[in-house]
């Protein structure tokens, strides 16, 4: 069960970093990623990362740069595969509970995405996709960066926390004394893998 595919959803809220370096990290561990973008996330990953990402002719360099040590032939882990659906795609395996999965991570999650998944509003795969790890209780995991939230964005979250799914917000902490902005990404990325059951070593551990 550990090396089922994995659902990786990147939505419109600030926190592209997060949600490209959770990409690159889960391909590192040789995991296959199914990957849904929708429109406004590809424009948050134009403003906040400068790479220009096309929905309809996708290709992963676009996405994760180039070079990208994802693929680097010294590493001793086969690099694993990511899946590109399209966000209107209600055939993809994804938008059916038959279809297998370890879990889903949408990262970073807007508050209209997570209200769509609080009120099983399917207008996209991405929605449809997470009402699919509801309904089978398998591993949702929601990353939301909004600050302040008003008290819908929190009755929300909370109908979702009540259907099964694990609310991680972006909150990079202080006690691993991050160096650089990639150490905080780092961190929260690093939670999201613990969540999945991703073994990885990007931040050092309380105790440790």
């Amino acid at each position: 069960m550990d090396n089922l595919d994995l659902v990786l959803a990147m939505t419109g809220a600030s926190g592209a970093p997060y949600g490209v370096r959770l990409l690159e990290v889960l391909l590192r561990a040789g995991r296959t990623v199914h990957l849904v973008l929708s429109p406004a996330a590809v424009e948050v990953i134009s403003l906040e990362m400068d790479r220009r990402v096309r929905l309809d002719h996708f290709q992963l360099s676009d996405l994760l740069g180039e070079p990208s040590s994802v693929f680097d032939p010294c590493s001793s882990v086969a690099p694993g595969k990511a899946v590109y659906h399209d966000y209107r795609n209600f055939m993809a395996g994804i938008a059916s509970g038959s279809f297998l999965t370890g879990g889903m991570v949408i990262c970073p999650c807007s508050m209209g995405t997570a209200a769509a998944v609080a009120h099983g509003i399917s207008e996209n795969l991405i929605h449809r996709a997470a009402d699919v790890h509801l309904k089978e209780r398998r591993k949702l995991i929601l990353v939301p960066r909004e600050t302040p939230l008003s008290l819908v964005h929190l009755r929300n979250l909370t109908l979702c926390t009540e259907a099964g799914a694990t609310i991680l917000p972006a909150t990079p902490a202080f006690y691993t004394k991050p160096k650089t902005l990639d150490d905080a990404i780092d961190f929260v990325v690093g939670r999201i893998c613990d969540q999945l059951g991703v073994e990885h070593a990007l931040s050092q551990r309380w105790g440790k």
